[in-house]
């Protein structure tokens, strides 16, 4: 029985033939077998395990009516579909322990899709002309790691070779160590925060993993939030601590760390337990301060730093997000329970912060508990969000949720 471990090689042959036999032949002188996804779409060289005609067929199409489209955004799109069909049934079958792809902008944007679409863990890396700029489009909320190929990728020079030999030999070392099997056996805590409600969110992190829990936190500042819910998809997640809402305040009003309108959804929806409270509710994200005051008027400002100002949320704001959260729970397939300070909702929401309201918490809880379905219980807590009390009581929740 061959005990190597597999990787996935993606790199398209009609125009990196040469390339793609170097970096076979590095790996496999690693002491790695090869599996090549070719999805070509100009013409089939052979040799490939996966061969372009196999990625279109899993796209439901022929490699000819590929061709025939004649556009090359749209042949990309069914060779996209039937990398990722193939790949994760090759996957399922023959299980990979790497993926590696080389490719400029079109094989990149391919190679990403693929990798986004496979389990955390799985190593997972692109050397790509793309990976000096911008690289949020190849990434995204996945563990994939990008190398710059330098030049271009178009025949094998000094640099080059280099490139894609330590690329390589960096794929098939992680290939050797990869684990699958390898599960923690603690309850798995899903957390979000911001360094503005850091203090309460450390000390349930604490608490949680004094008690033998595996806390994982994310900063929603954007993708934070987005990763979360990537991973109560995927992971047998024990709970989930929403306790920032930034990505959901910056969504409804245009602010700069908009997560999107389905932030939140992917653990309620797998009827993961969930906690929420309205940490970071105070602000809005926004550019620098003249662009603040311009996109927001009329209020009051914090310059967090040159590039970044929190704009404070007035009653309409915070009550356009007790309407969307309520609306949010609603479908939740697992218990939720929504808990809410009465003292101020961050760091800049209190007596030395810069943006605080005293006469905002309690008449947005009062909203909070009249929207909330029923079955929803929504705590107000008479603390600040940073206040140990408050932290303590979603603690004791927690500990409860966890429990049942």
């Amino acid at each position: 029985m061959n005990e190597k471990p597999s990787v996935l090689l993606v790199i398209t042959q009609d125009t990196k033939q040469d390339e793609a036999r170097f970096v076979r032949q590095t790996l496999e002188s690693a002491g790695v077998e090869v599996v090549h996804l070719d999805p070509s779409v100009r013409r089939s060289v052979g040799g490939a395990e996966i061969s372009p005609e196999q990625v279109a067929e899993a796209a439901g199409h022929t490699i000819e009516a590929v061709r025939a489209l004649g556009h090359e955004g749209k042949c990309q799109a069914v060779m996209i579909e039937g990398s990722i069909k193939a790949a994760h049934a090759w996957h399922a079958a023959r299980p990979v322990s790497g993926v590696l792809a080389v490719g400029g902008s079109m094989g990149t944007a391919l190679a990403g899709a693929l990798m986004q679409s496979l389990p955390y863990g799985l190593p997972k890396l692109i050397i790509s002309t793309m990976a000096s700029g911008f690289t949020a489009p190849y990434v995204g909320v996945k563990d994939i790691a990008m190398l710059n190929a330098v030049t271009d990728i178009a025949g094998i020079n000094s640099i080059s070779r280099e490139v894609f030999r330590n690329g390589a030999l960096a794929v098939a070392g992680m290939a050797k160590g990869y684990d699958p099997a390898r599960t923690a056996d603690k309850p798995l805590v899903l957390m979000t925060t911001l360094g503005t409600t850091e203090q309460g969110t450390r000390r349930i992190r604490q608490a949680l993993e004094a008690d033998g829990a595996e806390v994982m936190v994310f900063h929603s500042s954007g993708a934070g939030g987005a990763t979360l819910d990537s991973i109560a998809a995927e992971r047998d997640v024990a709970l989930v601590l929403d306790l920032s809402v930034t990505e959901i305040i910056d969504h409804l009003n245009h602010g700069l760390a908009d997560g999107g309108p389905d932030r939140g959804k992917a653990g309620m929806a797998r009827g993961v337990p969930t906690i929420w409270a309205p940490g970071n509710a105070d602000f809005i994200i926004a550019g620098p301060i003249e662009a603040a005051r311009a996109q927001f008027p009329d209020t009051r400002y914090h310059q967090h730093n040159p590039q970044l100002t929190a704009v404070r949320t007035r009653l309409p704001e915070l009550q356009v997000l007790a309407d969307h959260l309520s609306a949010l729970v609603a479908d939740a397939r697992g218990p939720v329970e929504v808990f809410t300070p009465l003292h101020g909702f961050s760091s800049h929401d209190s007596p030395t912060g810069h943006i605080q309201d005293t006469s905002l918490p309690g008449p947005f809880a009062e909203y909070l508990k009249q929207m909330m379905p029923a079955h929803v219980p929504v705590t107000a807590v008479d603390a600040h969000f940073n206040d140990a009390a408050f932290a303590d009581a979603i603690i004791a929740a927690a500990r409860r949720m966890i429990a049942a």
